[in-house]
């Protein structure tokens, strides 16, 4: 029995000194929860001329992504936004000898943007960087196993705020704009988007609790942090920022029969002009446009968009997915981009790289500048540049028939609708 005994002692032992290499070779597969510090690491100090609101999130800009192994050497990370998932492969980790310490940089290669950190067990910590702005960063850091975005408390909502919203942003401005809020509510969890003249602040997620409403967003470009008050009458006041660089204020109330300017009025021909016409080159020297003879007798689309807007990557992706699924013989695209860089090179190598990973089978070229007032300049004809994007649809004949101003894009009620507008209007247009 004492040998018995000894026996079982040794194997527990032996047991105990077994060593499980974990199955992956970076960060820890799972869901993370992610903060940009929009204030570095200093907390929000509430503004006491607006007694009606106080912010109480701290200037932090919350968000989930997930860990995806494909291999024990290769992952990917998702970023989740309500119903949307972002991949990102362009990742690259590793020991850095000069720190001592494991690295990771996650690139946003179509945004120009990029998160550079270090992590040790669960924790990921650095900095997200936009390199088309001058000395931007802002601190980030991240927990593995955390699924909840906001705060994990759970205060009953005063409000269902489920339906349609007429906001106004920039209360606080010389030049406010309105805004339809889309909200879905389900208990405390939120979500829904803000759609504008110009387009859509893409997928908000977040929650409600007691009186106050968190919504945000991230994707490489967009960093939205949206905060607000239930007030006794039931309407809304807030603050909206914008990464570190924007903030203002913002109100609404219910409103399900407000409705905004229709984006086919909003730009258009200035007198005296009948056509649209231009010339640039794309990034391999080739001259492009309307006159060239291989759109001879098609419809053309206009596309006048930025690589750096994530509503312009929206409906890129919408016109990928109509060829693909269409395979239309009698319709062009050619897009007029905009860009961050004044150097021709530069830019033209931003948008190499946007028309490869977006796997873009149309035409594009570097237009100018990403200003608006600049953008009209290229395009005199045009009263102006009012959003980017902006589509217009041109005839056989190079007459434009239509300029459609913004994207109202997936996390929209107004997608659906306009996926089938837009093809019957170039079914239209190419059986003429």
């Amino acid at each position: 029995m004492r040998y018995i005994l000894m026996g079982f002692i040794l194997i527990i032992l032996a047991q105990a000194c077994v060593v499980i290499d974990n199955p992956y070779t970076a960060v820890p597969p799972g869901t993370w929860r992610a903060v940009l510090k929009l204030d570095g690491n200093d907390p929000t100090i509430p503004d006491p001329n607006n007694p009606l609101f106080v912010e109480v999130a701290e200037g932090e800009l919350p968000f989930t992504f997930e860990v995806i192994y494909d291999d024990v050497d290769k992952f990917h990370i998702e970023i989740i936004n309500a119903e949307e998932r972002i991949r990102i492969d362009d990742i690259q980790f590793g020991h850095n000898k000069q720190s001592g310490r494991d690295s990771i940089r996650i690139d946003f290669p179509v945004y120009e943007s990029y998160v550079t950190a270090f992590y040790e067990e669960d924790v990921i910590e650095g900095v997200w960087v936009v390199e088309t702005r001058e000395n931007y960063s802002i601190p980030f850091v991240a927990f593995h196993g955390q699924d909840y975005r906001f705060t994990e408390l759970r205060k009953a909502p005063i409000l269902d705020l489920s339906g349609d919203w007429e906001v106004t942003f920039g209360t606080d401005t010389n030049d406010p704009y309105k805004a339809i809020g889309e909200f879905k509510q389900d208990g405390n969890n939120l979500s829904g988007t803000f759609r504008t003249e110009t387009g859509d602040y893409r997928f908000l997620e977040g929650e409600v609790q007691d009186n106050k409403i968190y919504l945000s967003c991230f994707d490489g470009s967009h960093a939205f942090l949206f905060e607000a008050k239930i007030l006794e009458d039931k309407s809304l006041i807030g603050s909206f920022r914008s990464g570190s660089h924007y903030r203002t204020t913002w109100e609404a109330k219910r409103n399900p029969d407000f409705k905004l300017g229709s984006p086919d009025d909003l730009t258009y021909l200035k007198e005296g002009y009948d056509a649209l016409s231009f010339a640039f080159e794309n990034p391999d020297g080739k001259l492009i446009s309307l006159e060239n003879e291989e759109l001879k007798d098609k419809v053309k689309i206009v596309q006048i968009f930025g690589t750096w807007c994530p509503n312009c990557r929206d409906e890129a992706n919408f016109l990928v997915d109509y060829f693909q699924q269409n395979n239309p013989s009698n319709l062009e695209v050619i897009g007029l981009a905009f860009e961050k860089h004044r150097d021709k090179a530069k830019a033209n190598a931003t948008l190499r790289t946007y028309k490869e990973k977006m796997n873009i089978p149309y035409e594009m070229v570097v237009a100018g500048y990403a200003n608006k007032k600049e953008a009209a300049e290229s395009l005199p004809m045009l009263n102006a540049i009012i959003s980017y994007p902006t589509m217009i649809f041109v005839d056989k004949k190079n007459q434009v028939r239509r300029i459609h101003t913004g994207f109202s894009g997936p996390a929209t009620s107004q997608y659906a609708d306009f996926v089938k507008e837009f093809d019957e209007f170039v079914n239209e247009l190419i059986a003429e």
